[in-house]
């Protein structure tokens, strides 16, 4: 597992304390891991692949949350709290994933102080990161709203290649619009304006930073 995340936090003694209760489980393009409103049985640690996470609105309308990628953990809040799951995770890709029960992994937490504090960690670092996406991409300009919205998939999820960093695109042209708050129309001319000026290229769901100091630079 290319750790990054909640598994790169653990120290090796809690990795294998994890491991050892856990069952590993493959899913392929399009499988559920976990649907919104299911109740919690299990936590999931992806080894490998990406994976997208929606919700759907009270207004019946699903909306991209976010991406996960390998090291990252899955369905703890649930577990945690012992309520229903609060969004659906869709693989991207091929995808294998680390699944422990839900007793277990409570457990291992409560008697395993590492874990416990790298959990903390991660959920800290994902409230920043939720407020950070709402103040970056609620406000300004279509075209800074968009730039926002590919950095920070870039700084989450980028592979660098060189000079490019490499992105997967974690949902449709009208999902990524809708997280950003826009038309479709509009996220579609706004990318397109960046391809034109060399900042980015588009792929089969993929897309390439090829001048990130420009792109940050929209972004603010």
């Amino acid at each position: 597992m290319e750790s990054t995340g909640f598994w790169s936090a653990l120290g090796p003694a809690e990795r294998a304390k994890l491991t050892e209760v856990a069952a590993v489980r493959s899913y392929g393009r399009g499988d559920v891991l976990c649907r919104e409103g299911d109740r919690a049985d299990s936590v999931l640690f992806l080894r490998t692949g990406f994976a997208r996470i929606t919700s759907v609105t009270p207004d019946g309308r699903e909306v991209l949350i976010g991406v996960r990628g390998a090291g990252d953990v899955i369905g703890e809040l649930a577990v945690i709290d012992r309520g229903l799951r609060s969004a659906t995770v869709t693989a991207l890709e091929e995808v294998e994933a680390l699944t422990v029960p839900a007793a277990r992994f409570t457990a291992l937490s409560r008697k395993e102080p590492g874990i416990a504090w790298c959990l903390a960690l991660v959920l800290a670092e994902r409230m920043r990161a939720l407020g950070k996406q709402w103040l970056d991409i609620g406000g300004g300009t279509i075209p800074r709203r968009v730039a926002a919205q590919l950095m920070q998939l870039a700084v989450q999820h980028g592979v660098r290649h060189g000079v490019d960093v490499e992105v997967v695109i974690p949902g449709t042209q009208a999902e990524l619009a809708m997280t950003a708050a826009i038309s479709r129309e509009s996220w579609v001319r706004a990318t397109r304006e960046l391809r034109a000026r060399g900042v980015i290229s588009t792929g089969r769901r993929k897309l390439t930073i090829h001048r990130i100091t420009e792109l940050r630079r929209l972004a603010r």
